[in-house]
């Protein structure tokens, strides 16, 4: 594993390869003097800077702030995890940021390069919410949008796309709520339909319950193809795991497989997967450089490996 930012702190990062080069997109941790809490408030983001690498063993460079909250119309707080797209030579971000009314939205900036500067369109994407939006690219034209997280992620806030008067989890023999999937639009700056539930079901064909912390979705979507499958990856938040799906359409359902990553220093864990060069690797973060403090992360990288049947071999989150 290799650390991959010293200067600041970085997490949640979205890989992609664009121009034949890798290119990051992550949070940009502070230190906002905000006490822990399970909101996390203590997240207190503020912009966003792009990193990009020719090769995985290679320098990082670190482009700048490409989006800060201050150029942000609709801003209130807390630029969470991004991640970003490419179509009809535009680059797009995507961003989860808390409106003037202290509500979780989706905005999009655009760029003529995947470096930036970004600019934001005026609002977010009318019908978003939550958190945690990955983009995917499904290869024909069509381009999904993943998103959603629990507790400070305001997920359990809803139920069907509408905000209900009582936000709550299910109880443990419910459903588990589920992570979104959208299609998005042609110009890539809105839905072009309602927001699907992403279901994951067990072994026996059933949806995963509430109560199964080590499975069910928390937060922190992501999707990849493999060998024509649809794998949809996620973390599983209070329980700190990276775990995985298969399915056969980019809607799903998905069948739980297992787990890519197990626990890291530091109570989250945010990651992307990407194919470069030949290999596949796992972008994700850990405390380690920061003595532990959860809210202060680097992100690392290292390499991911399938086993013949398509299953994901468990990459240990202890190990350097």
């Amino acid at each position: 594993m290799r650390y991959l930012v010293k200067d600041i702190f970085t997490a949640d990062p979205s890989a992609h390869v664009f121009n034949g080069k890798i290119y990051i997109y992550p949070s940009h941790d502070i230190d906002a003097g905000i006490p822990e809490n399970d909101n996390g408030d203590h997240f207190d983001m503020r912009d966003y800077h792009v990193f990009s690498m020719d090769s995985i063993d290679g320098e990082v460079t670190d482009h700048g702030v490409a989006l800060d909250i201050k150029n942000i119309p609709w801003a209130g707080r807390q630029l969470w995890a991004p991640d970003a797209a490419y179509k009809n030579r535009k680059y797009y971000l995507y961003f989860p940021l808390k409106d003037k009314t202290d509500i979780f939205r989706i905005g999009v900036a655009t760029s003529d390069k995947p470096e930036g500067p970004f600019i934001p369109q005026s609002d977010p994407i009318k019908g978003s919410y939550s958190i945690d939006p990955a983009v995917f690219d499904n290869g024909d034209g069509n381009f999904y949008m993943y998103f959603g997280g629990l507790w400070g992620g305001q997920l359990q806030r809803y139920r069907n796309n509408k905000a209900i008067e009582c936000g709550h989890e299910p109880k443990d023999d419910e459903p588990a709520l589920c992570a979104k999937v959208v299609k998005l639009s042609d110009d890539m700056l809105n839905f072009a339909e309602e927001p699907r539930d992403v279901v994951i079901l067990d072994e026996k064909g059933e949806p995963l319950k509430a109560g199964d912390h080590k499975r069910r979705f928390f937060e922190a979507s992501w999707m990849h193809k493999y060998n024509g499958k649809y794998y949809f990856s996620y973390s599983t938040g209070n329980t700190h795991l990276l775990c995985y799906a298969i399915g056969d359409n980019p809607y799903g359902p998905f069948t739980y497989k297992g787990v890519i990553l197990t626990p890291v220093v530091g109570w989250t864990t945010h990651h992307s997967i990407v194919e470069f060069q030949g290999k596949w690797y796992l972008f994700h973060h850990d405390s380690v450089p920061s003595g532990g403090k959860t809210w202060l992360r680097s992100m690392k990288v290292t390499e991911l490996e399938y086993n013949e049947d398509g299953s994901i071999k468990t990459i240990d989150g202890m190990r350097n």
